[in-house]
């Protein structure tokens, strides 16, 4: 992806270990935190109320500002395939991040390991000089598809770390700060709702390990 912001800014990719791991909620917060730009690089469905439109109705502040999708498609599957019904084939070098003095927050679409086209994945999109945030939430598997993520992202040079999402389970996050070795931000509960007070209450929380990424 191309680098369109200041070098001293942040640059900040939110990745899951699935899909509807809670995503979309991490980069409402982080934005709201650091006050920072938002950018999805690729939608697939729910065009009418995307993760843009998500994550601006849970961000009070005035800075940040939500820059549209490289490539918007109509249907809720694999990016790939999302693209091939609509008739394109998603070009990573056409991926530029916006240009922007601020710090962003670019989000993936579910795992590192997504397919953009026959050769391409999510990982793809991110660069070398990102930091990387990786939403882990409990269920039948989420160890083994986390510590593959941490891998996946060490073996590369990458230095991710991890926020937990959902009700707690102590020996998930126990085993996978244990054999990740990675700093976790912390988690976000399953709230009864999100809100911008909400956003507001865990952005205050993350502040000050985000501002130090």
């Amino acid at each position: 992806m191309s680098n369109g912001i200041e070098t001293n800014s942040k640059k900040i990719f939110i990745t899951g270990i699935g899909t509807d791991v809670g995503k979309t909620i991490v980069s409402a917060i982080v934005v709201e935190a650091l006050e920072a730009d938002y950018f999805k690089p690729v939608q697939a469905g729910d065009l009418t109320y995307s993760d843009t439109d998500k994550v601006k109705e849970l961000v009070s502040n005035t800075t940040s500002k939500f820059h549209p999708n490289s490539y918007a498609l109509q249907t809720p599957m694999s990016p790939h395939a999302a693209a091939e019904i609509d008739g394109i084939t998603i070009d990573v070098k056409t991926v530029e991040l916006p240009r922007t003095k601020n710090s962003i927050v670019i989000e993936g679409a579910g795992g590192l390991l997504v397919p953009l086209n026959e050769k391409n994945t999510i990982f793809d999109l991110i660069d070398s000089d990102y930091k990387v945030i990786v939403v882990s939430r409990h269920y039948l598997g989420s160890i083994n598809h986390t510590l593959m993520t941490v891998q996946l992202l060490k073996d590369k040079g990458f230095d991710p770390v991890i926020v937990f999402s959902g009700d707690e389970h102590v020996t998930t996050e126990d085993i996978i700060k244990k054999m990740t070795g990675v700093k976790v931000i912390g988690r976000i509960d399953n709230e009864p709702y999100f809100d911008t007070m909400v956003v507001k209450e865990y952005a205050a929380l993350f502040r000050d390990t985000l501002e130090v990424l």
